[in-house]
């Protein structure tokens, strides 16, 4: 029942819960005890309505932020306790006392300082908030971005002017209870002083040398930037915020890219969002500034999303335009016909080729270009793993099986997730296989997130791992070399320590005009952290035995290092497969909604190589077969082939293709503009 309540509520817990319910109720027991009239009672009430709020807000709570939706919005709230305790007033018969008038006279002041606090605190964002946002671009050497308001004028602002108010009603309650004005008077001086003092703070950071230059000297600054460093090869992105990932997805690569690389994003909710880049990188949310901006240089522009604001860079002649995606698979997205638009079309392998061929949407063969995946590149093939991240398991003792469900999605399709009707199956066939192997769970981090039911089976598969994991240590077949594990577990402490000391300083919150003046990275910092991470991985697999069974939940270790420690594994439909593909190594996926293997691998072409389970996980015994015995594993061939068509060869590397590609396209580029030289020359004299 209170699961249910926190779904329909939308808060985050069971305490936000209560905190939600307590202020609800504090407002009609205010009503109440100033009707009674009772001084301690009103207290009370208005102490639980005070921290109830505070922490809601504190917290970020949805159903907090909606209450303004229908009119009961923070200022509401403030007013409606501020009324109900000149009500209390009133019933207490000190309606013709100096302490009623003085409370009257302080909260209409009070409200009336709201206005230009309100005023201030906007103009102050307004004027800080600049046409552009950039990270590593040097602005700073070109322009004055001055500091902005300390964190505490402008953080929370309108609740913490809000609260100043408490310092009224505790000395009015206190004169109530004593019958003398002083303590009502004393409180009422602190609250229109601070209020006062609060509003004079603010007033310098809205004029003169506090304030970022104006819009047409910040874009001249970029454009000064943008000719002194002379970009060749542009990501462009637009999105919502949920949309970044597939911003970051394309971040190493253009890392990588031998041309000097540019990201242009759209929304400065995206640039919150992107993950730590060496590329420089401008948010421009104008149209008009964008298709103002000197990009002259450029001679490729490649689009990850198929989004409406593409065309304020498509119009541009001089480049060409490309649309790379954010991962090849048999979806609709894939073969949009909106493709077309782009000069070309890159995609991983074969299969993207066949794919528009079949989906005959207008996109030309010519016009599509294999450059492989160079996201995959950290996904090393099964005869690259290193022993010692594997131990036992590079022995041929315990091999390692991965298990990595995707989500319930957002319907009721079996076809979703195992979880619900293979998942247990699955994991108890692994943890009580003979001879033994190691079992990694990784779920999908919205597992449980929708379904109730996902939810408890996540939870029952996870109490199966663990306690499997706590009988295999019982168990004397397996032993423990604790002085490495020692070792390893100090490395990590130390390891994180200093992950922890490199990524404060990063995560500092500015606001955007000081991100964009102090946003340059330090790359030997950003290459420290890399590093770091590195170890981290290896420290982390060595810090416990090569047969331990585990639940893997959370960001670290990453799926791709998950992929690395395993020698196989067990998935759903989804991108998991896909890149899970690239080791080569032996996988199997759930056939959930019982297609049947023939009409499974028809409807999706990364099951094709696979072992097809049914919902009893009967056919593991072919999946394990095949990892204790590589030499007889019968779809080892197709495995190697479908590879090759899903994502290309593995020689030239897929950054080389990449890079190939880019250098052809910009040839093509420089051709076309070169091409209309004669003619742009024609025009000027005929003018």
């Amino acid at each position: 029942m209170i699961t249910t309540a926190i779904r329909v509520a939308r808060v985050g817990s069971a305490a936000e819960l209560a905190a939600a319910a307590l202020m609800m109720l504090g407002f009609p027991a205010l009503m109440l005890a100033a009707l009674v009239p009772s001084v301690p009672a009103f207290a009370a009430a208005a102490a639980v309505t005070y921290l109830a709020d505070h922490y809601l807000h504190r917290k970020g709570s949805y159903l907090v932020n909606r209450l303004s939706k229908v009119r009961a919005g923070l200022s509401i709230r403030f007013l409606i306790r501020e009324l109900l305790l000149i009500l209390l007033l009133a019933r207490l018969s000190l309606s013709n006392d100096l302490v009623f008038y003085g409370a009257v006279a302080c909260f209409i002041a009070f409200y009336g300082l709201q206005a230009p606090h309100g005023a201030l605190v906007t103009l102050i964002r307004n004027r800080r908030r600049m046409p552009v946002a950039t990270r590593n671009v040097d602005l700073a050497s070109r322009i004055r971005i001055p500091d902005a308001p300390p964190r505490p004028l402008l953080d929370r602002s309108a609740e913490k002017m809000l609260h100043l108010d408490l310092a009224a009603v505790v000395g009015i309650l206190v004169s109530a209870e004593l019958d003398s004005a002083v303590a009502g008077f004393v409180g009422i001086g602190i609250t229109l002083g601070l209020g006062c003092v609060y509003v004079l703070a603010l007033a310098p950071y809205v004029r003169g040398r506090k304030i970022p230059p104006r819009a047409e000297v910040v874009l001249a600054a970029m454009d000064d930037w943008l000719g002194a460093y002379r970009p060749e090869t542009v990501l462009y992105f637009s999105g919502s915020k949920d949309s970044a990932y597939q911003l970051n997805m394309w971040l190493e690569t253009m890392e990588q890219l031998d041309s000097r690389p540019l990201i242009i994003l759209r929304e400065r909710a995206i640039l919150d969002r992107m993950a730590p880049t060496t590329v420089p990188v401008v948010c421009v949310p104008g149209g008009v500034h964008l298709m103002n901006m000197d990009l002259s240089t450029v001679r490729v522009a490649l689009y990850a999303a198929n989004v409406g604001k593409n065309i304020h860079l498509l119009r541009v002649p001089t480049m060409k335009h490309v649309f790379i995606g954010h991962g090849d698979s048999d979806k609709l997205a894939s073969v949009n016909p909106f493709s077309k638009v782009y000069d070309e079309v890159w995609t991983a392998g074969r299969a993207g080729r066949d794919r528009y061929a079949i989906a005959d949407v207008g996109v030309r063969d010519d016009d599509i270009v294999e450059v492989g995946r160079p996201q995959l590149a950290p996904i090393r093939p099964w005869q690259e793993v290193p022993a010692s991240a594997l131990g036992a398991a590079a022995e041929g003792h315990c091999p390692t099986v991965l298990y990595a469900p995707t989500w319930e999605g957002w319907d009721d399709n079996p076809g979703n997730t195992s979880l619900l009707l293979a998942g247990e199956n699955v994991v108890r066939t692994l943890v009580t296989a003979d001879p033994p192997v190691r079992v990694l769970y990784k779920p999908h981090p919205f597992t449980g997130t929708r379904s109730a039911a996902a939810k408890a089976a996540h939870q029952r598969i996870t109490a199966l791992v663990e306690k499997s994991a706590v009988a295999r240590a019982a168990d004397p077949r397996f032993t423990v070399d604790a002085g490495a594990q020692s070792a390893a577990g100090a490395d990590l402490a130390r390891i994180e320590a200093r992950l922890a000391e490199l990524g404060g300083a990063a995560a500092e919150k500015r606001d955007e005009a000081e991100a964009t003046r102090d946003g340059v990275v330090d790359v030997t910092g950003f290459q420290e952290i890399a590093r770091l991470r590195g170890e981290w991985n290896d420290a982390y697999w060595q810090a416990f035995p090569a047969w331990e069974h585990r639940v893997i939940e959370g960001a670290e270790p990453r799926l791709y290092d998950c992929f690395n420690v395993s020698d196989a594994m067990v998935s759903d439909i989804s991108s998991v497969v896909s890149d899970f593909i690239a080791s080569g190594k032996p996988y199997a996926v759930t056939d959930s909604a019982d297609l049947g293997e023939e009409e499974f691998k028809r409807q999706n072409t990364a099951v094709r190589a696979a072992v097809i389970l049914s919902n009893s996980a009967a056919e593991l015994g072919v999946l394990l077969a095949a990892v204790r015995e590589p030499v007889a594993d019968p779809l080892a061939d197709e495995r190697r082939e479908l590879k090759r068509y899903l994502l290309g060869p593995d020689e030239p590397t897929s950054i080389d293709q990449f890079n190939t590609a880019v250098k052809n396209l910009a040839s093509k580029a420089d051709t076309r503009n070169r091409g209309q030289e004669p003619r742009a020359a024609t025009s000027e004299l005929a003018g």
